[in-house]
């Protein structure tokens, strides 16, 4: 069924799993959204959502997590990223899990991933069409400062695009979605502090001045959307899907039960707002 309106995926490392439970009970009532704004882990697994492959991000996000070039500190000494590029970009969409291409290059809808620009620190907004090609852009969402390589693409150098648009809501609204169904990783009321890793940040990227500001200020950011996002969700124009408590799993996280109980949670949540959302969705 298409959806003349926006899905927003915020990111949040490993608490993403919340996101494949609520993206997989959508899938069931066979949701296809005009637009889809993913970052970073939302980005990721909103490829596996367009392309209508039910567990895929679970699995993809659980199954391998003892893999040494999957997420791991060995990974981090001999790349550069703690989680491995070869393993998430290569591996596991064309041999472990594979990716139905076909089917993602048939959609109606678009599917923009949110990147950060290093020079300028801003958000760029990348639309995917072509996913052999364009993977690059998922990798580039999801590289995590410190965490990660800068990924180069275009002539550019682009990290982790949660440090620069971290619930790109008012980007969909750019773009023409007056309502938009929104999943967040973290309880309604979660409002972000200061980075602890600041300092380190600054000493890292001090080459990119901008960067660094973003990287400051991010909690600024992130708070004033969230004031955004319940705006609009007064106003009648977002609806928002998010963790009814504070998070037990941390943004690295490689406890396997932890993690299935959190995808379960995002399910079961979807689920019991199921009506609450077709009855959002179906309405102008």
């Amino acid at each position: 069924m298409f959806i003349n309106k926006g899905l927003v995926l915020e990111g949040g490392g490993m608490r993403g799993l919340y996101t494949c439970g609520v993206l997989d009970r959508l899938l069931e009532e066979d949701f296809e959204f005009r637009s889809v704004y993913g970052v970073s882990a939302g980005a990721c697994h909103a490829c596996s959502y367009v392309s209508k492959q039910h567990g895929r991000a679970f699995r993809a996000g659980t199954k391998y997590l003892n893999e040494k070039d999957y997420c791991s500190i060995h990974s981090l000494i001999t790349t550069g990223d703690l989680f491995g590029v070869d393993m998430l970009y290569n591996k596991i969409p064309n041999e472990l899990e594979p990716f139905d291409f076909e089917t993602f290059d048939k959609r109606k809808g678009k599917l923009w991933v949110v990147v950060q620009n290093v020079e300028t620190g801003k958000a760029e907004y990348k639309e995917l069409t072509e996913m052999r090609r364009d993977i690059i852009w998922v990798r580039a969402s999801a590289s995590l400062p410190l965490l990660s390589r800068m990924v180069e693409a275009d002539g550019k150098k682009y990290l982790d695009g949660g440090t620069a648009d971290s619930i790109p809501l008012a980007q969909s609204i750019k773009e023409g979605n007056g309502k938009n169904l929104v999943i967040l990783t973290q309880h309604r009321q979660y409002r972000k502090q200061p980075s602890s890793s600041y300092k380190l940040a600054r000493l890292k990227y001090r080459k990119y001045p901008h960067l660094v500001e973003a990287l400051r200020d991010r909690h600024i950011m992130y708070n004033a959307q969230l004031d955004f996002v319940a705006e609009e969700e007064e106003k009648g124009n977002c609806l928002v899907i998010a963790p009814k408590e504070p998070m037990v799993v941390k943004r690295i996280e490689k406890d396997v039960e932890k993690l299935t109980k959190l995808y379960e949670q995002g399910y079961a949540d979807c689920d019991e707002m199921m009506g609450e959302i077709k009855k959002f969705l179906m309405n102008d």
